[in-house]
């Protein structure tokens, strides 16, 4: 149903010859896009974080967010790529002559499936609450499923958006309890999604089982693992006296940032051990919070792993610009309380050098969190072996930090990667495989990471590469870096390049020969 009473005029069809524009229809934000002579009207900001869509790229009837690369589609406002997990508001437009007259009464929202009114009689159980648990709930009513969902957690008021925790809730910035929800307070009640707190005994891939202790079992008919991973903790002699245990910060939910932020606002100095992508977003805002910050960690700088050694010492020297101090090539081996009264900790490195802190941040990576599955053949470090679909045995399938998965891009050859958009989209097509439906197109994974105010955007996953080719200015912070291997394009890192990242993010849906990857990132 079009709404004609309230139409009005916001722009010419000459105003939109660059494709997009922002609009204002009785106080509403429209975003006009243009495709030849037909023109769409939806929704002018990105449901995850609220990005300004008309700084976001335009491929093929898509539209890419500048922030975080959620992707839709621009005829219907459909989600092709997470994080967003719900579509773009459609608003009626027509053209009369040369102007666009657009209304601000939203077109219908297809009605969610009811699972109390269905006849399928289906139980999905999604085991994990957090990126990739919000993902397939929302994935599983998008596409269709009217049958029962129950997502199963240990956390209240989840799922969120972890992102932050070591981003923003470190600095001050963002207290712990206005971390954003994925989806609406409302969403759960309204798309009949059971949300059980509990602690998840046991899940019998055989049985089809799952055991959360008192409550009665939970019979499933397929369920998604995506429990995430649990910190891993440091092998130091001393780590577990009573004094020093109280000063070791873990961060991976809620609890975890507001201890850690508690305990900053008490202190001047804190050691990160392991420069991982946490520890380093951390040491980041930590030093927003102008506490002295050291990095210990075995390796010869960040991310060389990666992104290459190049790339690895420009993260290190942001950091070391403002402030941060490092110990590579240094493991911790002990730490005990100093002779100090204040509490302090002294920290032996293998090299016997000492150093003192207030407190240490621990930022060593992850182990998947899966002791509680039984019937299945878990890999030596806990992941899940599942193929292209996210399917792991019959009736199971994992997502996220849990999965080493089928990655297309490399020949179907398994790996973990533990990037938070990435759970998402294992997610979506792991609920299409619930449902029975086609893959969809190739996951290309992408994350960002933060640090001091500079956002960097991380598409593909290279194991190997044998040349890297700049654009633009590394120095500078607005750059993208090429990973090739054989002529091929395998991942790219820029910095203050968004709408050429949104670009090669769809063009790597296919291999990309280095030529054309050069020409979309030095594109306008």
């Amino acid at each position: 149903m079009t709404h004609t009473s309230d139409m009005q005029k916001v722009a010419r069809l000459s105003d939109l010859a660059s494709g997009m524009k922002r609009v204002d229809a009785n106080g509403t934000p429209i975003l006009l896009i243009r495709s030849g002579k037909t023109v769409h009207a939806l929704s002018a900001e990105c449901p995850h974080a609220g990005a300004p869509l008309e700084e976001g790229t335009l491929c093929d009837g898509r539209l890419v967010c500048p922030w975080h690369k959620a992707t839709f589609d621009i005829a219907s406002g459909a989600i092709i790529e997470p994080p967003a997990l719900l579509p773009l508001t459609r608003y009626p437009v027509r053209l009369a002559h040369d102007d666009v007259l657009v209304s601000s009464t939203p077109e219908p929202q297809p009605n969610a499936p009811s699972a109390s009114a269905s006849s399928d009689k289906r139980t999905f159980a999604i085991v994990g609450a957090g990126a990739a648990g919000a993902a397939a709930c929302a994935a599983l009513r998008e596409f269709g499923f009217a049958g029962r969902i129950v997502l199963i957690d240990r956390e209240p008021r989840t799922p969120y958006d972890r992102t932050v925790l070591s981003k923003f809730v470190p600095s001050g910035e963002m207290p712990p309890d206005d971390i954003p929800p994925l989806l609406p307070d409302d969403f759960f009640a309204t798309h009949s999604i059971e949300a059980i707190q509990a602690d998840v005994r046991t899940l019998d891939a055989s049985a089809r089982r799952i055991d959360i202790g008192s409550a009665p079992s939970i019979r499933y008919d397929a369920a998604l693992v995506a429990t995430g991973g649990v910190p891993k903790r440091p092998s130091l002699q001393g780590i577990d006296d009573d004094g020093v245990a109280a000063r070791i910060r873990l961060l991976r939910n809620r609890d975890d940032a507001r201890k850690l932020v508690e305990t900053a606002a008490q202190c001047d100095h804190a050691l990160v051990l392991g420069a991982s992508f946490i520890g380093l977003e951390v040491a980041s805002a930590l030093r927003e919070r102008k506490l002295r910050v050291t990095v210990v960690s075995p390796g010869n700088v960040p991310f060389e792993k990666q992104f290459g050694p190049d790339l690895g010492r420009l993260f290190m020297r942001l950091h070391e610009v403002h402030g941060v101090r490092f110990r590579m090539g240094r493991r911790a081996q002990a730490v005990e309380r100093s002779d100090a009264d204040d509490g302090a900790l002294r920290v032996t490195l293998d090299n016997r050098d000492t150093l003192s802190c207030d407190f240490i941040v621990v930022g060593m990576g992850v182990t998947p969190a899966t002791g509680f599955i039984e019937g299945v053949t878990r890999n030596d470090d806990g992941s899940l072996n599942a193929d292209a679909s996210m399917r792991v045995a019959d009736g199971l399938y994992a997502a996220g930090d849990v999965a080493r998965f089928e990655l297309q891009a490399l020949g179907g050859e398994r790996v973990r990667i533990e990037h938070w958009r990435v759970a998402q989209q294992h997610a979506r097509l792991a609920a299409r495989a619930m449902l029975g439906l086609p893959p969809g197109e190739p996951l290309v994974p992408f994350f960002w990471t933060y640090h001091f105010g500079k956002n960097f955007n991380y598409l593909g996953h290279a194991r190997h590469w044998n040349e890297t080719i700049f654009t633009g200015t590394p120095d500078t912070f607005e750059f993208i870096a090429l990973l090739a291997e054989k002529g091929k394009l395998v991942a790219a890192l820029g910095c203050n390049r968004d709408g050429q990242i949104g670009a090669l993010g769809e063009a790597m849906r296919k291999p990309l020969d280095i030529g054309d990857a050069i020409r979309l990132a030095e594109s306008p």
